[in-house]
């Protein structure tokens, strides 16, 4: 993490972006309805610059898709390059090597989360692919 963030929110922020990583690397649709707020919106933008958004339906799509199709799982890297929470909101950058749409990855994520229910929910992904997959 480029910023130290020791507080006991920022630590449970993490752990529910880890949650989120097992789940979508493992295809656990039901894990991730329980992490997406029900209003998520995610917003990527690949190497050529094409924007696509989808709502929590369409996002989860993707991976019942990798689940019926039998996929393997997907790469759990990450490197966490930013977390700070206050209050009930958090936001997060990690940086991700992932192959979710066929093909190698470089993605950055900024996440929004809220606590809410008990649990910390992702409201906003923006996620931007990039070429550079061999930075490690």
């Amino acid at each position: 993490m480029s910023q130290k963030n020791t507080t006991a929110a920022a630590e449970a922020v993490k752990t529910a972006v880890d949650e989120l990583i097992k789940a979508g690397t493992t295809f656990d649709v039901s894990a991730l309805e329980r992490i997406y707020h029900d209003s998520l919106v995610v917003i990527s933008i690949d190497t050529d610059g094409n924007l696509n958004i989808a709502d929590k339906a369409a996002f989860k799509g993707l991976f019942d898709a990798k689940l019926a199709a039998g996929s393997a799982p997907l790469n759990t890297w990450a490197e966490y390059n930013h977390i700070e929470a206050t209050g009930d909101k958090a936001h997060v950058v990690i940086s991700r090597k992932v192959n979710l749409v066929d093909t190698d990855q470089y993605l950055v994520l900024s996440m929004d989360l809220v606590h809410e229910d008990g649990r910390w929910q992702v409201v906003r992904e923006v996620i931007f692919a990039r070429p550079d997959i061999s930075k490690s």
